[in-house]
């Protein structure tokens, strides 16, 4: 297809009327709010008129689309992380802070109530965005709490080999680990729920 023989206008109406469901159920998907993805989406049509010149059909117009709209999602998610103000810090004493009044006593957890906050966790393992904004996470952990959880979730290293490298108890480890995913979950709330 040549692009330059054809009419832009006309060719953008037939590709609007083509791919516009498919588009938008992709950025429903990646965004899970029905405003964004149709303004997404719209900005990916207006993005496509204006470089319509450029589109050389070396792939097809969907692929290119889908090119243009996966863009504009990350962008979507980039501005949202500037413009979303950081009133929560990832230091120890928020740690501590978040901990407190979870569990009785006894060392139980006071509440059953505790909720998973994603449910399919295996799709955002998978998604770009996701754990884009899960490294920023891990990287605004405190140095010796991110050691602990990369040394246990991602090296699997032994509690005890970690508890040496940190010259830490394994008592203060557990709590570590625990507050850590705590600082984390509450990071990932604000940042990418």
């Amino acid at each position: 297809m040549d692009v330059t023989t054809e009419n832009p206008k006309m060719l953008l109406e037939n590709w609007v009327n083509q791919f516009s469901d498919e588009l938008y159920c992709w950025a429903f998907y990646k965004t899970s709010s029905k405003e964004t993805a149709e303004d997404l989406v719209q900005e990916t049509f207006l993005s496509a008129f204006h470089k319509i010149n450029t589109f050389q059909g070396n792939s097809q117009p969907k692929t290119w689309l889908f090119s243009i709209l996966n863009n504009k999602v990350i962008d979507y998610y980039r501005k949202s992380a500037k413009t979303t103000k950081k009133t929560f810090s990832l230091t120890e004493t928020s740690g501590v802070n978040l901990s407190e009044g979870l569990f009785n006593t006894y060392g139980c957890w006071n509440s059953n109530d505790i909720k998973a906050i994603w449910e399919q966790e295996e799709e955002l393992l998978d998604n770009p965005e996701f754990n884009l904004v899960m490294q920023e996470c891990m990287n605004d952990l405190p140095h010796k709490w991110k050691i602990a959880l990369v040394s246990k979730y991602l090296s699997d290293k032994d509690t005890t080999e970690i508890c040496q490298e940190l010259e830490i108890t394994p008592s203060n480890y557990w709590q570590i680990v625990h507050r850590s995913k705590l600082l984390l979950r509450k990071c990932l709330e604000m940042k990418w729920v």
